[in-house]
């Protein structure tokens, strides 16, 4: 991949979301039993919507540069989208109405020294930071521990998306519910497209996972978008096996695009107890590095 071309984006986006919603769920007469597209019609979605056909159709085919507010809810009402995919649709109308000019190279910052100290300061919970890329640019020692199978490839700063995608095998022992985080990760992608469809790293980054993993392109080209929140995450750590955990993911309002993760078990259960053994085993490990200092690519 070597751009990431917004028009496409809106129409496969928009298209396929039209494509998933039956007549009768949006409160439309099906006619007849042989409709020859799958889900609403262009006209339909337009009725929804409240505007011309004409005027709809322009938008599917990647016209969103200069649509209203109110226009882009009514669309996002008719389409039933959710939060994720609302969102994703300003960012697309945002970047299309944006003036054109070249791809923008973001590269992985090192984080300032400060974030570094609270992120040790946190000594009972892994905790990281990252970037919409799924760049792990610094860790506590416990984070270091728990993802110390993502930090296996040498290769910095880490990459989440990579791991998932590119050492299946590994990934799959890591990561119990591999197949919901395999497309949270996708999806997270095509959000970080959303809002930054200019990002050579990002488009680096697609790119070779589109190339490089099947699953990847099967993923990517469902056009689902997720944002990135709190839950819930299992893992399977080799020294001291499962681990369910809560995840909260904190924005980082005086560093744009970055997130902070941190990782907890509620007290008395068996992550709570694992969590301690692996804080003991990392406590006698050589650290492994996640800072950019160590970049080598």
């Amino acid at each position: 991949m070597t751009a990431i071309d917004l028009r496409t984006e809106i129409r496969e986006f928009l298209s396929s979301r039209r494509a998933r919603i039956a007549p009768e769920q949006a409160g439309l007469p099906a006619y007849g039993g042989n409709r020859r597209v799958k889900g609403l019609r262009r006209e339909e979605v337009a009725l929804l919507a409240g505007v011309s056909v004409d005027y709809y159709v322009r938008l599917e085919r990647g016209s969103l540069a200069g649509a209203s507010d109110g226009v882009l809810e009514a669309v996002a009402s008719a389409l039933q989208l959710d939060e994720a995919e609302r969102d994703h649709l300003f960012h697309l109308a945002r970047q299309s109405g944006a003036p054109s000019g070249p791809r923008r190279r973001r590269p992985a910052v090192a984080v300032r020294s400060t974030l570094q100290q609270v992120l040790d300061a946190i000594s009972d919970a892994p905790a990281w930071i990252g970037n919409g890329r799924y760049d792990v640019l610094a860790m506590n020692q416990l984070g270091r521990a728990l993802y110390s199978p993502v930090l296996a490839d040498p290769r910095r700063p880490a990459n989440t998306a990579r791991f998932v995608y590119l050492n299946p095998e590994a990934a799959r022992d890591f990561f119990v519910d591999y197949d919901r985080i395999a497309g949270d990760v996708a999806a997270k992608l095509r959000m970080e497209a959303g809002r930054n469809p200019h990002d050579e790293e990002l488009i680096a980054l697609v790119g070779e996972l589109s190339t490089r993993s099947e699953l990847f392109r099967q993923r990517w080209a469902s056009q689902d978008v997720r944002l990135q929140r709190s839950g819930r995450k299992r893992v399977r750590h080799p020294m001291v096996g499962q681990l369910d955990l809560d995840v909260e993911s904190l924005e980082l309002p005086a560093e744009p695009g970055l997130h902070l993760i941190v990782y907890t078990a509620a007290a008395g259960t068996s992550a709570a107890d694992n969590l301690a053994l692996l804080a003991s085993w990392a406590a006698t490990q050589q650290t492994l590095a996640t800072e950019l200092d160590t970049h080598n690519g």
